[in-house]
């Protein structure tokens, strides 16, 4: 299974194996495409229901990720708005499903292969109860990583077991209901398929077998030959069981299994679908939605310095957050999250997360500027807490007058930062040149330094020009932000920067931090406007502290602009503006094995070899209202030249670049084209600088933490440098335990196998996730590379019950039956929930119908839950979920079939209907 971006890539890049769901040639089911048309269908419906929810259509003007965004967001939110995180979850989603045939080649149970139907579905439904609780606590990243691969292995069920070939044309609803038995296995000693000698078998199972409705699976052999007697293959060139007698191939990847193939391909369609719909009405429709990247694209996080000094820059954070809750809200630079991170020394945190704006007010309004006599504080403690706890790509505002005494964390930070592509700004007002307190303690060039690796600013202010300073914020806290330029020197001379502004920019601003400097720009007719503070013929310019801010007039010309920069210090450049032209990446390896594929590189990728980068572009109106003519690297530094590179097309907006001499130093992604919709060229940069490194990590974890439990998680480390004994450097952001090897010794070209040990306290609340970095450092330290984890703490379940729902009574006789009739007359329905010895329920929300919904308190032994609605909306139904995430539905109808109610008094209490309509059990 290809883990990344479209089925072409087979043609371009693959051949050999098969590819589970993925036989080679494009427009083919895969597990891309399984999950993408499931994943698509469930957002469509999620956004249906929410926009009928707030009363208004959900009328897409087209059918792109862009255009779906913006009519799920509806049209009351005025503004721009950017389908990027949408994009980018559902490849995070594509990613973990595809990385299943690579950290998991030789586990049968993470393909139900070998009969280990027990074992697959522990994984499944283990999986469904870490991702809701992952969402409840908004860790929707860890959602969606646990998300791609447990739909990889419920999906593998249909392909490798022999469900088809048994008549069935549902999901096997027990694989996600672990209160249901998995029944009439096949045990090890039965024989399950017949010698296929012609080497050509469409249906080798044995006809007692499909009598007696016998499930199995094929065995799969990657290093040995052997298989229990009488037992399937799996088949393959691959696997080695497929010369033992019998001969056989039970899978089901390739179309060459013909309408058994497209049958697997169906119903693993409507399990995907099923497993996704309980995920649903477990979060809701709004959280749903979150977890898929759908919301308006801001989110505003605030790193605040409390200690005792401090007290006007925090009285400027509080008023920066409530001219951004004031002046934004209703449109979709609205911030679709609040997050706040305090530090102080010896203390930091906590983190606080919330969607209201109210409460964001309240919390920000409680801090207080007290202790910390010695300057350098726990800055990059707070900033590690905010870049694990925000969602990727966001915009990061950290408020201290100090040094950072942890400056331990600078190369964690440069790794989450690189690993999140979030973008990091400072506002600086202590004193630069102040003295270090201790040898461990950072500098405000640190600070600098963190900045431009991610993009962001380093302002460096007096505390009375703070106010200005702020502006920034307010810029960068909206939504659809791209970068048009970013540039930084480290000495400075006279350059001239030119840069193309296409016809869907808009507020176009130039940011400048240094010293002593002029610059000139000029737009593409030849008018010019110097640094002078001030509106212009072109612009409005600004200075505060190290910072000259240049907002280019709403009627800027389309075209190549220019600025000319004159300095003999060091500066930074970048250029932003609003637009849905945009673009998201990572940089790809490619996989061998009976699956091969891309894996997203954890970390930089490496030197001395080509860089593979996965693109996807997005437009105004898709992909297809843009021309691409160049994607490249190009250095922050470094001259304007781009690398050559080789692109391939995959359609869709999706790109393999083939780079095959990477920049030395630090480099950006740039894009270039046309927009078709004004006719116009366009230019995009990303924001994170990389490089590359002769370091290598590999890592994975498909396990959650128990509370008060080790989980142990192997590592192997390589170089491609000098033979030598490295270092490992490994943190957490939750402070958990672990233990690990400080330093390695490695051979070139060999990996070195190690293992990291790390426990959760026993009081850790279920759902918390913990993100683990692990560096490894040459002994100069002029080489590193690094690795990121997130897992996910779960208490053990033993609650598998659904909450149980009784119909206690219905008034509906009132009603017409002439339906054109309704609107003067109600009805009424009464419910008890329950859920027996369970966890009790967690929450109750009506999910369809008009009415009124009401409900007693959740924490009683019976909720009683009350509807009333008009005689018009004949259907209800309410959803309740336990603590741990299990869901009851209840549905009702009172439409008429030319006969009496549906439901009416004279009848016994009713018991509702408690699975999915997807779920027809076998």
């Amino acid at each position: 299974m290809i883990s990344f971006l479209g089925i072409a890539l087979l043609t371009a890049a693959l051949s050999g194996p098969a590819l589970a769901f993925v036989p080679i040639g494009g427009g083919v089911p895969s597990h891309v495409t399984i999950t993408g048309k499931a994943l698509l269908q469930k957002v469509n419906e999620a956004c249906k229901a929410v926009a009928e929810a707030n009363g208004h259509e959900f009328q897409p003007t087209g059918a792109s990720p862009e255009e779906l965004v913006q009519a799920c967001l509806g049209p009351s939110a005025t503004g721009q708005v950017s389908g990027a995180k949408f994009h980018t979850a559902l490849q995070e989603i594509y990613t973990q499903n595809g990385l299943v045939d690579r950290d998991f080649i030789n586990s049968p149970p993470h393909h139900f292969n070998n009969e280990a139907f027990n074992e697959g579905r522990s994984l499944i439904t283990e999986g469904l109860v870490a991702i809701k609780a992952n969402v409840r606590k908004e860790n929707y990243k860890a959602a969606r990583e646990t998300l791609g691969r447990v739909l990889h292995t419920l999906q593998d069920f249909y392909s490798h077991s022999n469900w088809v070939e048994l008549g069935y044309l549902e999901p096997y609803v027990n694989l996600i209901r672990p209160d249901l038995p998995l029944e009439n296995l096949a045990d090890i000693n039965t024989a399950t398929c017949v010698d296929c000698r012609t080497g050509s078998c469409i249906n080798s199972i044995l006809p007692n077998i499909v009598l007696e409705k016998k499930l199995t699976s094929g065995y799969m052999g990657i290093f040995s030959p052997t298989k229990p007697t009488g037992k399937c293959s799996h088949g393959g060139t691959a696997d080695l069981t497929s010369t033992t007698i019998p001969k056989s191939s039970l899978n089901k990847d390739e179309p060459g299994k013909g309408i058994l193939h497209n049958r697997a391909v169906d119903i693993a369609t409507a399990a995907s679908l099923q497993l996704l719909e309980d995920i649903r009405l477990a979060a809701g429709d709004n959280d749903f939605l979150r977890m898929m990247g759908i919301a308006r694209s801001s989110v505003v996080c605030f790193v605040i310095d409390t200690t005792g000094s401090m007290a006007d820059d925090i009285n400027e954070a509080r008023a920066v957050v409530y001219e951004i809750i004031d002046s934004k809200k209703g449109t979709q630079d609205e911030p679709s999250q609040y997050i706040l991170v305090p530090f102080n020394d010896p203390g930091f945190g906590p983190m606080i997360r919330t969607t209201d704006s109210e409460k964001m007010k309240a919390e920000i309004s409680k801090l207080r500027a007290t202790g910390g006599d010695d300057p350098p504080e726990m800055c990059l403690s707070g900033l590690q807490l905010a870049l694990t706890g925000s969602p990727s790509s966001s915009h990061i505002y950290v408020f201290t007058d100090a040094t950072a005494k942890d400056i331990a964390l600078k190369d964690t930070i440069v790794a989450l930062i690189r690993s999140t592509k979030s973008t990091v700004s400072f506002f600086m007002t202590g004193g630069g040149g102040r003295r270090r307190r201790s040898a461990m303690a950072g500098s405000f060039n640190d600070y600098k330094d963190l900045a431009l690796a991610s993009g962001g600013q380093a302002i460096q202010v007096s505390k009375n020009n703070l106010p200005q300073a702020t502006d920034v914020i307010l810029d960068t806290s909206t939504s659809a932000l791209v970068t048009v330029l970013q540039r930084a020197r480290t000495t400075g001379k006279t350059e001239t920067f030119p840069f193309v502004l296409d016809g869907s920019l808009k507020n176009v601003t130039l940011y400048i931090t240094g010293s002593s400097l002029s610059f000139t720009l000029t737009n593409p007719s030849g008018v010019t406007q110097n640094q002078k503070p001030g509106s212009g013929k072109l612009a409005t310019v600004q200075t505060v502290g190290n910072l000259w801010r240049v907002t280019l007039n709403p009627d800027k010309e389309a075209g190549e602009w220019n600025i000319k920069i004159v300095t003999s210090a060091p500066y930074t450049i970048k250029v932003t503006g609003q637009s849905t032209i945009t673009f998201i990446y990572d940089f790809v390896e490619m996989f061998d094995g009976p699956h091969p594929g891309f894996a997203v590189v954890s970390g930089r990728p490496q030197a001395g070899m080509p860089a593979n980068l996965m693109l996807s572009v997005m437009g105004r109106k898709g992909p297809t209202s843009l021309t691409i003519g160049e994607i490249g690297l190009v250095l922050v530094s470094g001259p304007e030249n781009i690398t050559e590179s080789k692109m391939t097309d995959f359609g869709n907006g999706d790109f393999l670049v083939m780079v095959d001499q990477v920049p030395r130093g630090e480099f950006l992604i740039v894009l270039k084209g046309t927009d078709k919709v004004s006719n116009s060229k366009f230019q995009r940069q990303s924001t994170t600088q990389m490089s590359v490194s002769k370091v290598n990590i590999q890592t994975t974890v498909d396990s959650s933490m128990e509370p008060g439990q080790n989980l142990k998680i192997p590592f192997s480390v390589m170089t491609r440098g000098s033979a030598d004994s490295y270092t490992i450097n490994i943190k957490n952001d939750r402070s958990f335990k672990m233990t690990y090897p400080s330093k390695l010794a490695l051979t070139p070209g060999e990996y070195a196998n190690s293992t990291l040990i790390i426990s959760s306290p026993e009081d850790t609340q279920s759902g918390t996730d913990v993100t683990v970095t692990i560096e490894a450092r040459s002994p100069s330290g002029a080489d590193s590379n690094y690795a990121v984890l997130r897992l996910s703490v779960m208490t053990k379940i033993t609650d598998f019950i659904r909450p149980q729902c009784n119909l206690v009574s219905v008034h509906a006789d009132d009603c017409p039956k002439d339906v054109t009739q309704c609107k003067d007359f109600r009805w009424q329905l009464s419910a008890n929930l329950t859920d027996g010895n369970g966890t009790g329920i967690d929450s109750l929300y009506l999910h369809q119908g008009s009415g009124v919904f009401t409900h007693s308190l959740l924490n009683a032994t019976i909720v009683q839950a009350n509807y009333n609605a008009s005689c018009c909306s004949q259907v209800v139904e309410f959803i309740a979920t336990d603590q741990v995430g299990n869901v009851g539905k209840c549905y009702h109808s009172i439409a008429y079939s030319g006969g009496p109610p549906a439901l009416t008094l004279s009848l016994p209490l009713w018991l509702c209907l408690l699975v999915s309509a997807f779920a027809l059990r076998p």
